[in-house]
């Protein structure tokens, strides 16, 4: 009489071959991971750099630093030229849970603004994935 299943050993050599492509592939997709949030961070902010030149455009500046990206969805107090909202939604964080900064005038731009998302750690600086993303 024959008992059908596995031995301990193709078991085993299953287990191994297993974990090999995990270690192989693994790496390979969690390395995208942190691409495809970039590259999400960067569209966004070009979203909202031309959601920006249409504000200026109604108002003839960008939303100071005080009023910030809310202005793009709710008048600023003063605003008398304003016709937005410029944004459809919420002003979206950035792939990694946060705010984007926003400077007008900009240090970078002193005649326009500064946007930004400060990375995976949120800190200023930084490098890899956890590097500044600048708009622009």
């Amino acid at each position: 009489m024959r008992r059908k299943g596995f031995t301990l050993l193709e078991l085993i050599v299953v287990i191994i071959v297993l974990g090999l492509l995990v270690g192989l592939v693994a790496p390979q997709i969690f390395g995208r991971v942190g691409e495809a949030k970039d590259v999400a961070a960067r569209t966004q902010m070009a979203l909202l750099g031309t959601a920006l030149d249409n504000f200026r455009l109604d108002n003839s500046s960008y939303p100071l630093t005080a009023q910030g990206l809310v202005a793009l969805r709710v008048a600023p107090a003063g605003g008398t030229t304003w016709r937005g909202p410029y944004l459809r939604k919420d002003i979206p964080l950035d792939p990694w849970g946060r705010g984007y900064v926003y400077r007008s005038p900009g240090e970078r731009n002193p005649n326009g603004y500064d946007l930004s998302s400060l990375g995976r750690d949120g800190k200023v600086g930084g490098t890899g994935e956890d590097a500044d993303l600048i708009g622009q």
